[in-house]
């Protein structure tokens, strides 16, 4: 099966949030507040996605923070965070909504995201991937994290269903 037809037969995204959705930047302040970076695009297309009724994740190993909010606000219910095992979330996550690997798209940049990518049927990764990482993507987006490598694919999987485009 090519890419292409990987594309097609998506029906939940999973992400990881440093190097994915952020630049892997983290801001502290004097107070001890740590701030991170989102790029608007990405965030649009999550919530494009999640009004086409696809399932999405996000599984992070730190802390959210205000993130947790954001992603909430734009409708995303499934939210682990300060998550060592992502493959143990990534397994409830798919076992509540009764999803098979080969449906999943999964977006990492790192080590963490190594024993899930392995796993599903479309695992992807920012151009500023780890090398570990980039072995084993069928797709690495010419984006790197936090510059819209989250929307690139999910725009690509909602333009193959034909729904990106407003009616």
């Amino acid at each position: 099966m090519n890419n292409l037809e990987k594309f097609r037969r998506v029906k939940a995204f999973v992400f990881d949030v440093d190097g994915v959705l952020t630049d892997h930047s983290i801001f502290v302040f004097e107070n001890g507040k740590i701030v991170r970076k989102l790029n608007d695009k990405d965030l649009i297309a999550l919530r494009k996605a999640i009004d086409h009724k696809y399932k999405v994740a996000i599984i992070s190993g730190g802390s959210l923070n205000g993130l947790a909010a954001i992603f909430k606000e734009i409708g995303i219910t499934d939210i682990y965070e300060k998550t060592r095992d992502k493959k143990a979330a990534y397994d409830e996550f798919k076992t509540i909504y009764e999803i098979d690997n080969e449906q999943v798209l999964y977006m990492g940049d790192d080590l963490p995201d190594y024993p899930v990518m392995r796993i599903v049927g479309l695992p992807v990764c920012p151009k500023n991937a780890a090398p570990e990482i980039r072995a084993i993507t069928q797709y690495m987006s010419p984006l790197g994290g936090g510059e819209g490598c989250v929307r690139d694919v999910i725009e690509k999987v909602l333009r193959l269903k034909k729904v990106w485009l407003p009616k």
